[in-house]
């Protein structure tokens, strides 16, 4: 809910890999919003009785990778890019010395598979994000997008240079916590001033407004 909105399509594929892994019909799933792809899992692992073991969550993982795959010649039509997010990225993009990813509580197959169809997987390098498989904490996703950036491109990234955009508390938090700039986008299930409380320093509206969106970043930024 800060690029795309694919409302729905999580509980769905959860349901299914749960029945396609283990035999078990999902009774219930908790809120998603600022959690990581690997907490959600433990969660539904445990409160159905399959208990959390890592060979489980790996074939949690398989089978929901392998419903995505599946999904996706039908993914625009399953989702859709939120106003102005593609422009965003591409500007940001753009810019000389930006090296821009994702840091999500998805898995980094899942992530790749929901911006394709927008055409914002061009604007991001996916191979130094953060992703939910690596952790149940979010702040952990922040730290290893930094090393991998650093790692890869040779250079330090203060933490004052890095942003994080997203839609819920938990992603101002897990900025916050590097010393990254958290900039809050309003267009998730989480209010502004939710955002404000989770740490954020600015809060947007939405993306719609590139110009706005670049201007907030540049202020934000040392």
């Amino acid at each position: 809910m800060t690029l795309v909105d694919y409302s729905g399509i999580g509980r769905a594929w959860y349901a299914r890999a749960l029945r396609n892994a283990f035999g078990v019909t999902l009774e219930d799933l908790p809120p998603f919003a600022g959690q990581t792809e690997r907490w959600y899992t433990v969660e539904v692992l445990n409160s159905h009785g399959v208990g959390a073991a890592e060979e489980n969550v790996q074939r949690m993982f398989a089978e929901l990778i392998r419903l995505a795959d599946e999904a996706r010649p039908d993914m625009s039509t399953l989702g859709r890019a939120l106003p102005g997010a593609t422009e965003v990225l591409a500007a940001i993009a753009g810019q000389d010395g930006v090296v821009q990813s994702l840091v999500t509580g998805n898995l980094p197959e899942l992530a790749g598979c929901k911006l394709a169809p927008f055409g914002m997987d061009a604007h991001v390098d996916l191979e130094v994000g953060g992703y939910g498989s690596l952790s149940l904490d979010r702040g952990d996703l922040v730290s290893e997008a930094m090393t991998l950036a650093a790692a890869k491109y040779g250079r330090r990234f203060a933490p004052s240079s890095v942003v994080v955009l997203g839609d819920a508390p938990g992603d101002m938090r897990a900025a916050v916590r590097h010393g990254a700039v958290a900039v809050g986008v309003a267009t998730g299930k989480h209010s502004a001033a939710e955002l404000r409380e989770g740490g954020a320093h600015a809060v947007l509206p939405g993306l719609a407004d590139t110009s706005s969106v670049l201007d907030v970043l540049h202020t934000r930024t040392v």
